[in-house]
């Protein structure tokens, strides 16, 4: 079975798997996603769902946060971790996005990295699901379970193993692909656990790298 073969195959597994599987952060506009997914290096989901609400309800609007004195997003975003740097990233990010795109987050994956704190991961996600444009969401899930597979070989810096993705994964299953990476590393295929391949749709095609 070649990469291509066995990715083709593990993205329809992980479909009948997860069929709903979408992105764990709550936003319901492009502007909120741009400060969660800021809010969520080395930080849960889970947590920046609830900070957010704090903070969206006291600045609802870029304007709005983008006025805000940095020192009072960093009081509201400080159980996120990195407090004073996540603030001053958002407070940079919104001002950005309210003087030099009107308050519209641009559908452009070049123009978002050069917001504030915006890395590639972070870009393919608001391209993905926001713009549903093709995308690949190297966070820490989908780098460790296609390695563990053997979609890739032992690699771990995230822009190589989003490229050696982009040559096997169908660009408009990308999206969705890493999302359901992200729930079968929650849920079956663990990192602080030892993995439960006994109930793992993948068991019999994946390669099980370092794993004992």
């Amino acid at each position: 079975m070649t990469k291509k073969q066995r990715a083709l195959e593990v993205i329809e597994r992980l479909k009948k798997e997860y069929p709903d599987a979408d992105c764990t952060l709550d936003y319901d506009e492009a502007w909120k996603l741009l400060v969660s997914v800021r809010l969520a290096a080395q930080c849960t989901d889970a947590r920046v769902n609830v900070v957010v609400e704090g903070l969206f309800e006291k600045y609802p609007n870029v304007a709005a946060l983008a006025d805000a004195a940095v020192e009072d997003i960093e009081e509201i975003v400080r159980p996120c971790g990195l407090g004073k740097s996540k603030a001053r990233d958002i407070s940079a990010c919104m001002k950005m996005l309210r003087d030099e795109y009107g308050g519209k987050v641009p559908e452009d994956f070049d123009a978002l990295l050069k917001f504030p704190g915006v890395g590639r991961k972070s870009a393919n996600l608001i391209m993905g699901d926001v713009f549903g444009k093709p995308a690949i969401v190297t966070d820490t899930h989908c780098i460790r379970l296609v390695n563990r597979i053997g979609l890739v070989d032992g690699i771990k810096e995230p822009k190589k193993v989003e490229m050696a993705l982009w040559k096997i994964i169908p660009a408009e299953e990308g999206s969705d692909f890493c999302h359901r990476l992200v729930w079968h590393g929650r849920e079956v295929c663990t990192a602080r656990t030892k993995p439960h391949c006994e109930r793992c749709c993948l068991a019999d095609i994946c390669k099980k790298n370092g794993v004992s």
